[in-house]
Formats: C-alpha cells, structure tokens, sequence
C-alpha cells in the first residue's frame, strides 16, 4: 500500500555554493543541490529510497515529528 507521509526538510546553505538538505526524520536521508528546489527534490528522493526498505515499526516512527524553533545566542 502506498501512502504519503508529510516529513521534515531542513537546508543549510553550503558555503561552496548550493544547499545540503537532509530528513530530520530519517538520519540517513542526505542530499544536496545548486538550488532550494533542487536540494528538496534531490532530498525527496533520498527519502524515498531510505524508505523502500524501512520496516513497519521504522515507517510508524515517522508520526514522531521533531519540533523546530529559532533561538537567539550570544556570539563574543
């Protein structure tokens, strides 16, 4: 049975140019691209190939949403 799942995708610009995205779900889950649409294709597909063999505990894990925030930090 196919079935969608709503994941989270996190980006950080590469200093060389280009984003490095990965699932914050799914720690093996890691792609990149020149552009924000390009990193979030390139990291749906990497998504979707972790999951091709994840088991059905692995896949029921992924209702586990992390939480995100933004903080402020000191920096001397």
């Amino acid at each position: 049975m196919v079935g969608v799942r709503v994941l989270t995708a996190v980006l950080v610009p590469d200093p060389d140019g280009g984003y490095v995205a990965h699932i914050a779900e799914l720690p093996g889950a890691i792609s990149q691209g020149d552009t924000v649409e390009e990193a979030l294709a390139n990291v749906r597909e990497a998504a979707e190939a972790y999951l091709e063999d994840a088991t059905p505990e692995e896949i029921a894990a992924l209702d586990a949403h992390p939480v995100t925030a933004a903080i402020e930090v000191r920096v001397a």
